[in-house]
C-alpha cells in the first residue's frame, strides 16, 4: 500500500509556520504580528488624522481615467482572467469546491501573501456548472459519521456567513436559507436501515426525529402514508439556500484575500517524474505536475503557469484533469493504471405549479422510491425530480430536458404521495452535472500516491455544495500543514481505489 502521507513530506514546504484557524465558533481570521516585508510598502502603516487612504486611491483611479475618455484601461488594476507566470497553488475548477479551496488556503496562510493561489476556470458565467445548477439541499441525514460532519460544519458556517464573507462597505450576504429541513420516508424493506441511519447521526449531534405513519399523517396531513412504515425528520441544520449567492461570495471574498481568478481552461500538464524499483521488482513512476498550461478563451495559445501544487476541482470533468496528469494512464495490473473514476451524470429538475399543494412548513421530501421535491418560493410552486436508473442515464453530450421523464417516472410517483399532486402544471426545468464518483458514490479527498503535489477534491455525487466549506477548509489544512485538523477525512484518499474498498453512503438521492 502506498500511502499519499508519505509522498507529501517531499513536497517543498510553502510556508515555515502555520497557525490556528478560525471555526464557526469563532470566526475569525487571527492577527499575526510579523516583521514588515519592503515590497509591501503600506504594511504596518497607520495614517493618522482623518485621512482616508482608500478614499484617496479611489479618487486617484477616477481621475486617471477621466484622462483618458473613451479608454477601457484600468488605472492600477491587474487583469483578473490573465493567470500569473507562477503560483505556489492552481486550483483547477472555479467552481463552489474550488473557491472554498481557495478562501481557505487565503485565511490559513501564516501571514498575508504568504501563497500565491491562481484559480482556473473556463466559464465564469456558470451556464453549465453543477453549483448554480442544483437544488441547493444541505442535510445531516447521511449514514457516514464524515458526511454528517461536514455537513454540520457547512450549517455553522451559514449561520456565521457574513463573519466570514463579508467585506467592508459591501452590503451583507443572504443566502436565503430556508430551514424546513429533510423528510426522508422509509417502506417496511428500508425501516430498519433509516433507523440505523439516525442512530448513527444522532451520536454525531445531529436532531433528528422519527415518525410513525400516525404521527407523520397528523404532522403532514397532505401525505399519503399508506405504504410508510417509518420516516424520519431534520429539527435543525437542514433545508435549502442559494448556491448562486454563496458561489459569489466565496468568490468575492477569496479575490479581496489576493486569490487570482483567471479565464480558461487547464488543458495540459508538465511533469517531472523518477523511477522506483519495489523489492518484489515492480517499478513505480512516482512524478510531480511542474508546469499548468491554461488555453485562454478564443485563442489558439495558453499560458504556461509553474507550481508547486494542482487541486483538482473540477467537478464532473475532473476525471479528465487526472488524466492529465497521467492518473489512469499506466500500463495494466500497475498502480499508475487506477484512474480518478469521476465521470458526469446528468440530472433534470422540474418545477411545477400546484395552488393546492403542500404550505410553507413544506420540508424537502424524500420518497420510498427516490423521488423528491420541496417548495420553491411561495404561490403553490415547487421543484423535484427523481435519478434515473444505470439503464436510463441520459446522453451527457448537452443539458436538454427530456420532459417525458417527468410524465413517465417521475409524476406517477409524486401524485401517490402527494394526492394534490394529481392536478401539477409543470412550468419549466433544467438539467445539470453530477460528478459522479462510479466506485462508490462519495468523494475522493486528498494527495495521490504517485503525483506527489496533485490533490483531489472532487466525486461527490450530488453532495458537493452542502460539503464544499468543511472540505475547503480540511484541503488547506492538509496542504499547508500536512493532515487534517478540523474533520478527518482519510477514509476518502485515493488509498482506498488502490486497496478496492469502497465506503457506501446508504443515504443517497
Amino acid at each position: 500500500m502506498i500511502r499519499g502521507g508519505v509522498m507529501f513530506g517531499r513536497l517543498r514546504p510553502l510556508v515555515a509556520a502555520g497557525r490556528p484557524l478560525a471555526n464557526p465558533v469563532e470566526p475569525c481570521r487571527q492577527f499575526c504580528i510579523s516583521k514588515p516585508r519592503q515590497r509591501d510598502r503600506f504594511q504596518g502603516y497607520e495614517p493618522r488624522g482623518s485621512w482616508d487612504f482608500g478614499k484617496e486611491v479611489a479618487e486617484f483611479r477616477k481621475k486617471l481615467t477621466e484622462a483618458l475618455p473613451g479608454s477601457g484601461w484600468n488605472p492600477l488594476g491587474i487583469s483578473k482572467d490573465l493567470p500569473p507566470e507562477w503560483a505556489d497553488i492552481v486550483i483547477v475548477g472555479g467552481g463552489i469546491i474550488g473557491w472554498s479551496v481557495a478562501f481557505w488556503l487565503k485565511m490559513r496562510e501564516p501571514q498575508r501573501d504568504a501563497v500565491r493561489v491562481v484559480v482556473v476556470e473556463r466559464d465564469l458565467q456558470y451556464t453549465k456548472a453543477s453549483t448554480v445548477l442544483s437544488v441547493g439541499g444541505i442535510r445531516q441525514q447521511f449514514s457516514l459519521p464524515e458526511n454528517i460532519k461536514m455537513s454540520q460544519f457547512s450549517a455553522e458556517f451559514l449561520r456565521s456567513i457574513n463573519d466570514y464573507l463579508g467585506i467592508f462597505n459591501e452590503p451583507p450576504i443572504d443566502v436565503q436559507f430556508n430551514p424546513s429541513g429533510y423528510l426522508f420516508l422509509a417502506s417496511e424493506e428500508g425501516a430498519a436501515v433509516l433507523e440505523e441511519n439516525v442512530k448513527i447521526q444522532r451520536t454525531e449531534g445531529a436532531e433528528v426525529s422519527l415518525l410513525s405513519p400516525a404521527q407523520l399523517q397528523k404532522k403532514f396531513p397532505w401525505l399519503n402514508t399508506d405504504d410508510v412504515a417509518l420516516a424520519s425528520y431534520g429539527l435543525e441544520n437542514e433545508g435549502w439556500f442559494d448556491p448562486w449567492t454563496l458561489l459569489n461570495a466565496l468568490r468575492h471574498k477569496a479575490i479581496s484575500l489576493g486569490v487570482y481568478q483567471s479565464l480558461g481552461e487547464v488543458t495540459s500538464f508538465q511533469c517531472s517524474s523518477n523511477e522506483m524499483m519495489t523489492k518484489d521488482g515492480e517499478i513505480i513512476n512516482f512524478s510531480r505536475i511542474m508546469v499548468a498550461n491554461v488555453q485562454m478563451p478564443d485563442s489558439i495559445e495558453y499560458a504556461p503557469i509553474k507550481c508547486s501544487i494542482v487541486v483538482n476541482a473540477a467537478g464532473a470533468w475532473s476525471g479528465r484533469v487526472a488524466e492529465m496528469a497521467g492518473v489512469g494512464t499506466g500500463p495494466p495490473e500497475s498502480l499508475e493504471e487506477i484512474g480518478l473514476p469521476v465521470e458526469p451524470k446528468k440530472r433534470y429538475v422540474y418545477v411545477w405549479n400546484c395552488p393546492d399543494g403542500p404550505g410553507l412548513e413544506t420540508p424537502i421530501l424524500i420518497d420510498t422510491t427516490g423521488a423528491y421535491f420541496r417548495r420553491e418560493g411561495l404561490g403553490g410552486n415547487y421543484l423535484g425530480s427523481i435519478s434515473p436508473t444505470e439503464e436510463e442515464e441520459p446522453d451527457i453530450q448537452d443539458l436538454e430536458v427530456d420532459h417525458d421523464f417527468f410524465q413517465e417516472k417521475v409524476w406517477p410517483k409524486l401524485a401517490h404521495r402527494v394526492p394534490a399532486f394529481e392536478s401539477l402544471k409543470v412550468k419549466s426545468s433544467w438539467a445539470g452535472y453530477y460528478d459522479y464518483n462510479t466506485f462508490d458514490q462519495n468523494p475522493v479527498i486528498g494527495v495521490h500516491p504517485l503525483v506527489g503535489n496533485l490533490f483531489f477534491a472532487s466525486g461527490f455525487s450530488g453532495h458537493g455544495l452542502q460539503h464544499s466549506l468543511a472540505v475547503g477548509k480540511c484541503i488547506a489544512e492538509l496542504i499547508l500543514e500536512g493532515e487534517y485538523k478540523t474533520i478527518n477525512l482519510e477514509r476518502f484518499s485515493f488509498d482506498r481505489l488502490i486497496r478496492g474498498e469502497k465506503i457506501l453512503e446508504k443515504n443517497i438521492i
